[in-house]
C-alpha cells in the first residue's frame, strides 16, 4: 500500500476542484515535476484500480482523507488536461 503525504492529498483535492486552464497558467516547473512524478503515479494507480480491478486499496485510503470516487475521477480528468500521463 502506498503512503500518501498531506501534500499528495492537497494536490489531488486541488486537481479535483480546479479548472486546468487556471492551474496551467500559474504552474511552475517544480509543481509540474511534482505532478508528473508523485501525483501522476498515485492517480495512475487509482485509475488502474478502477479499470483493471488491481485491488490496491488506494480508493479506501483516499476516502479516509475525504476524496470521493467522483473527486478522483475529476482529478484524473484535470491531470490529463495538464498533460500528465495517467493510463
Amino acid at each position: 500500500m502506498m503512503d500518501l503525504s498531506l501534500e499528495d492529498i492537497e494536490f489531488i483535492k486541488i486537481l479535483a476542484t480546479s479548472d486546468s486552464t487556471i492551474l496551467q497558467t500559474g504552474m511552475n516547473n517544480a509543481t509540474k515535476k511534482r505532478l508528473n512524478d508523485r501525483v501522476g503515479m498515485i492517480l495512475r494507480q487509482y485509475y488502474q484500480e478502477h479499470t483493471q480491478n488491481t485491488g490496491t486499496q488506494l480508493t479506501e485510503q483516499l476516502m479516509k482523507y475525504g476524496i470521493t470516487e467522483d473527486d478522483g475521477k475529476s482529478a484524473i480528468a484535470c491531470a490529463r488536461r495538464l498533460g500528465i500521463d495517467i493510463s
